[in-house]
């Protein structure tokens, strides 16, 4: 993450032009670290969010929702008590450090005016936000108390005058020049200019591959970066976003050409590029928290059905091959004077073949004894074909709709749909179902199918999870629509509304392959090839009583072979 001393000038010169003598009409407080103040400009109303979490300190506008606690927080109280109705004047960076400086002309009590300022220091772990009177210099308070315990050279408490972080001994990034002479390594960079931050120090130095003139190497770093404070300071830089599969990898208001290779979006201003990145990477990381904890859970049980189907394997073929136990039985039943009291094995012929076979014996008990017990050894065996197989069946739609669970966790990428696949799997009895009051508290999510619009305006809609798949395909579908399935493999179900009385025989074998292809994007045979895929009118549906959720039966049904793409 690159939130260096340049993205905070950059930041805190768009802040200043934008909400410079905005009126702070509401302050909240979202989250133990964050805060949100509504804030009326002369060009309309916006929302500045900050933050001081270790993973995701920022300052910007946003347009995200956020959802504040039932009772305020004590800090958040405070604020409203001396900044609710005052007045912006001014916003600035100190030096090149990654601090935000607010100051703010607000009402005392009495209806005196009087200075305050929020500081906001974006530090990593030691990130923090501090009200204090400008007058006195002292602390109101920070929304991250630091005592003499924690930090025995700098503490933020009420009442203690403020003291800045301890300076480095660096040259700050505006004051560097042309002539200033800059190493020609990163690190070397970043230990000489502050606020700069590792990928713009790589960044700086792109320029100083095999030089021409090895006298200039000095000079190429120090004009990179006179070149992006000056696009900075007027206002012609582009921020950022690089993306890696979806998921934000970094951001900054210069090129990363270290970067070019993954996709890239921009932004108009610094605020949205701030607000894209930590939303989007916040949400990709809760997700996947959220998930890892049902996907563990997923795939023991999955993986207990595979050792299950295993062993029932197992015992179906060894009950197969218990014709052996009849034959031992029949032989010793007609050979019994052949055989000798306290044997443990005798040699008999097999009238079958007319070959010699021996049979093991317990020596215990006699022939006729003997032969009555593979008798109900194999009475047995044969009981538990029937069993085995019963099992078996079960213990397979069991591994079928686990497939289909893993898969649901793994596509998932909110955590409302996690959610939904939690409830899912608490109502299966895979998961201990939760206490009623959160229960209570949590709304179920209504079912949003993914949509999509083939090449003739017919619409497809795609289930997310197995709940939603059911909702689809048995309630919201109907008789005349057509379901989409992968064959045999887990998948999402599909369904294609028709409208104005056409059937299936209607559709057209591109509108068919079209269709199909979506049901194979949508499964765990995404990233193969020539896919088989049902499909079926949805009258020909049926869901068993007791199947688990997304588990149908249909007949009538057709085969197609394509390859998983959607709709562009």
């Amino acid at each position: 993450m690159a939130f260096d001393g340049i993205i905070t000038y950059a930041i805190a010169k768009e802040l200043g032009e934008s909400i410079t003598l905005g009126k702070i009409e509401k302050v909240y407080q979202p989250g133990p670290e964050e805060l949100l103040f509504h804030i009326h400009t002369r060009r309309g109303n916006v929302r500045l969010f900050m933050s001081c979490n270790s993973q995701s300190a920022r300052v910007c506008l946003t347009d995200g929702a956020y959802t504040n606690p039932d009772q305020p927080p004590t800090f958040c109280m405070l604020l409203r008590k001396h900044l609710q109705g005052g007045r912006i004047t001014e916003i600035r960076q100190k030096d090149s450090e990654r601090i935000i400086e607010i100051d703010i002309e607000a009402l005392n009590e009495m209806g005196f005016s009087v200075s305050r300022r929020l500081i906001i220091e974006i530090m990593s772990k030691h990130s923090n936000i501090v009200l204090l009177d400008i007058e006195s210099g002292k602390i109101i308070d920070a929304i991250k108390r630091v005592s003499i315990d924690i930090n025995r050279y700098r503490q933020l408490l009420p009442g203690v005058i403020y003291e800045y972080p301890p300076a480095q001994d660096k040259i700050g990034f505006r004051d560097v020049t042309s002539s200033t002479g800059l190493p020609h390594d990163d690190k070397g960079i970043m230990k000489r200019v502050a606020g700069i931050s590792p990928a713009l120090s790589r960044e700086m130095l792109r320029y100083c591959e095999d030089p021409i003139d090895s006298s200039l190497v000095s000079d190429i770093p120090a004009k990179r970066l006179i070149e992006i404070i000056s696009s900075i300071d007027e206002g012609s830089y582009t921020p950022r976003v690089y993306l890696d599969e979806d998921t934000p990898r970094e951001f900054h208001v210069a090129e990363l050409s270290e970067y070019s290779d993954l996709e890239i979006i921009e932004f108009e201003t610094t605020s949205e590029c701030i607000d894209y990145y930590f939303s989007n990477r916040e949400a990709s990381n809760l997700v996947r928290q959220k998930s890892m904890p049902l996907l563990k859970t997923a795939e023991a049980a999955l993986d207990k059905a595979l050792l299950k189907k295993k062993k029932l394997s197992e015992d179906l073929l060894s009950a197969e091959n218990s014709d052996k136990y009849r034959l031992y039985g029949e032989l010793l039943t007609a050979n019994i004077h052949m055989v000798s009291p306290g044997a443990k094995s005798v040699k008999l012929t097999n009238y079958y073949d007319g070959n010699e076979i021996e049979i093991p014996l317990d020596e215990k008990i006699n022939a006729s004894a003997n032969a009555q017990r593979y008798f109900k050894k194999y009475s047995k065996a044969r009981t538990a074909i029937h069993e085995k197989q019963t099992q078996l069946e079960d213990n397979e739609q069991d591994i079928k709709y686990l497939e289909s669970v893993v898969q649901n966790i793994e596509r998932a990428d909110s955590v409302p749909l996690l959610e939904a696949i939690r409830d899912e799997l608490e109502d299966t009895g895979y998961v201990r179902r939760r206490a009623k009051a959160s229960q209570r508290k949590r709304k179920k999510e209504k079912p949003e199918p993914i949509r999509y619009e083939l090449s003739d305006g017919t619409v497809a809609l795609v289930g997310r999870n197995n709940t939603e798949n059911d909702w689809l395909t048995m309630k919201n579908a109907s008789k005349t629509d057509v379901w989409f399935h992968t064959k045999d493999i887990p998948g999402s179900h599909v369904i294609i509304k028709l409208e104005d009385g056409r059937r299936v025989d209607d559709l057209s074998a591109e509108l068919i392959y079209e269709a199909a292809s979506i049901a194979a994007y949508h499964s765990k045979a995404k990233v193969s090839d020539n896919v088989p895929v049902d499909y079926v009118p949805v009258r020909y549906i049926k869901k068993p009583n007791g199947a688990k959720p997304g588990m149908v039966i249909f007949t009538h049904n057709q085969t197609v072979y394509v390859t998983p793409k959607i709709p562009e």
